[in-house]
Parts: structure tokens; C-alpha cells; sequence
């Protein structure tokens, strides 16, 4: 992927040089980690659940509440990576 921009190869920040390495940039779309970020909020949910009684015993029952706004969010960040995954296909067909 070539983005016509070129990049420094060195960095002078004070008394030291930095040296950036030559290497392609990945190509991800952030599909699978939101997928992963997603399941894990839904399994922190399902796994808080059985201790309802206890939760709301010591007045933490905004922990469930925070497993599923985060499953929420995550199913709204899913929906827009995989926009974004196709838009970005239509555009790489297009050139």
C-alpha cells in the first residue's frame, strides 16, 4: 500500500538520533479486535451474572451494568469497522 508520502528515516529529539524503521504499515481494518473486545465485555456480563445477590449486597451492581453498555458500544464500533472494511474494499476496486 503506498500512501505517496515519504516518511523520515531518522528522528533527532535532543542529544539522540532515532532510526525509524523500513517496514510496510498492516492492513487492518479493526474487525477482529472489536469482535474480540465485544465477545469478552458480553462474557464479562454472563460471568458477573450468577453473583447478582452479592454485587447488589456490596452496592457494585454497576459492574454488570458496565459489562453491558461495553458489549453495547462494541456492537456499535463492530457496525462501523465493518462500513469502513467495505468501503475501503470499493475503494481498492475502484483504482
Amino acid at each position: 500500500m503506498d500512501l505517496g508520502d515519504e516518511q523520515p528515516t531518522q528522528h533527532e529529539i535532543g542529544n539522540r538520533t532515532y532510526v525509524v524503521a523500513q517496514v510496510e504499515p498492516l492492513d487492518v481494518d479493526g474487525v477482529r479486535t472489536t469482535e474480540v473486545g465485544t465477545a469478552l465485555w458480553l462474557l464479562a456480563f454472563l460471568g458477573l451474572l450468577p453473583f447478582w445477590g452479592t454485587l447488589q449486597d456490596n452496592g457494585r451492581t454497576w459492574w454488570l451494568w458496565t459489562c453491558l453498555a461495553g458489549f453495547g458500544l462494541g456492537l456499535c464500533g463492530l457496525e462501523y469497522c465493518r462500513r469502513r472494511r467495505k468501503e475501503r474494499a470499493l475503494q481498492q476496486a475502484g483504482r
